[in-house]
């Protein structure tokens, strides 16, 4: 998919058509404990113009009540039901696996136990039980014993189960190693992969789409390689928020299927028309307002800077992306992307 897949859709705004926001959470509502600026505002005019939300995590450490009461401390007015999270969909994934009720071994915190046991699953921490499969998700309590008892489970060749493998998650302190750092520790002992439930894979994605009944939804996100990826696989639009993991240096380099379709400094972009990006008759120079870049030879050129430093990175990707040319076989000037 590329930015200008719903340019024949004379779409005004991200909003326009769209039935339900799937946001997800890390680096577009919030960061750690603190809401990301003008998120809140934004969601919550989002839900006043009648356009329901979801909320969507692959953060297996806590429970959907925990995530609803979190986002309600900002002032956003969330059930448990509106949202949805990975050990959500990794339960899903693990009832077409193994027989009802079996005994799973849980790598993870409070939101996969609790997830296991709605659904009539019984749980343990110990491989000498002999579970029927093992479940992996991120905590910060997870440590070398519990992914050794998985490894030990796991080389009886039964079924393994992850929520997500985010390399990294953002908190306040900064970004630490994610989920994929742990299940990569366990693939390595084992050498053999799980089934991932989260994102980029596609179910979560159908798991919300599921829930909310979702006819035309719009996913935003901050990362290229789970949320753009993700909700390209899934066939949804897809806003990338500036507020996150991955910044203009990303994007410009972003592989075809990580490329969104709008570019959004932050959440307030969802109610701002969005620019119509025009092109030369032979592709090399993109326009999107005042902004103006070319690709003449192996270098990116920024003919006019323009107004809105976001409108130049829209049409520096652009022209990138247009060009079908590696990002590294370029020269791309510092001002596209430092800040």
């Amino acid at each position: 998919m590329s930015l200008f897949a719903r340019r024949s859709r004379n779409v005004a705004t991200p909003l326009d058509g769209v039935d339900v926001v799937l946001a997800d959470l890390d680096g577009v509502v919030y960061q750690g404990p603190k809401a990301i600026p003008f998120a809140v505002d934004s969601l919550s005019r989002v839900s006043a113009s009648g356009v329901r939300i979801g909320y969507i995590t692959n953060n297996a450490s806590r429970t959907d009540v925990q995530v609803a009461e979190h986002l309600s401390s900002f002032g956003l007015e969330v059930a448990p039901s509106d949202v949805v999270t990975s050990p959500q969909a990794a339960v899903r994934l693990l009832a077409g696996l193994v027989e009802p009720g079996s005994l799973i071994l849980v790598v993870g915190g409070d939101g996969l136990i609790d997830e296991l046991g709605r659904a009539g699953f019984r749980v343990t921490r110990d491989a000498a039980d002999q579970p029927a499969a093992v479940i992996q998700g991120f905590s910060p309590d997870v440590g070398w014993k519990q992914l050794a008892e998985a490894s030990f489970a796991l080389h009886r060749g039964i079924p393994w189960v992850a929520t997500n493998t985010d390399w990294t998650i953002p908190v306040a302190g900064g970004i630490a190693p994610g989920n994929g750092t742990l299940v990569s520790a366990v693939h390595t002992a084992v050498g053999r992969l799980p089934v991932v439930a989260g994102k980029p894979e596609v179910a979560i994605f159908e798991e919300a789409q599921r829930r909310f009944d979702a006819a035309s939804p719009l996913f935003v996100g901050d990362r290229l390689d789970t949320d753009i990826l993700g909700a390209n696989r899934a066939g949804m639009p897809v806003a990338h928020v500036l507020t996150g993991v991955d910044t203009a240096k990303q994007l410009l380099s972003a592989k075809p299927d990580e490329r969104p379709q709008f570019i959004l400094d932050d959440l307030r972009g969802l109610f701002e028309p969005y620019p119509e990006t025009t092109f030369s008759k032979d592709s090399q120079t993109v326009m999107v307002n005042g902004a103006k870049v070319l690709i003449r030879g192996n270098d990116v050129v920024v003919v006019s800077a323009g107004d809105n430093p976001t409108d130049l990175l829209r049409a520096a990707c652009a022209v990138i992306w247009k060009s079908g040319r590696a990002i590294y076989g370029l020269q791309v000037p510092e001002e596209l992307y430092a800040g």
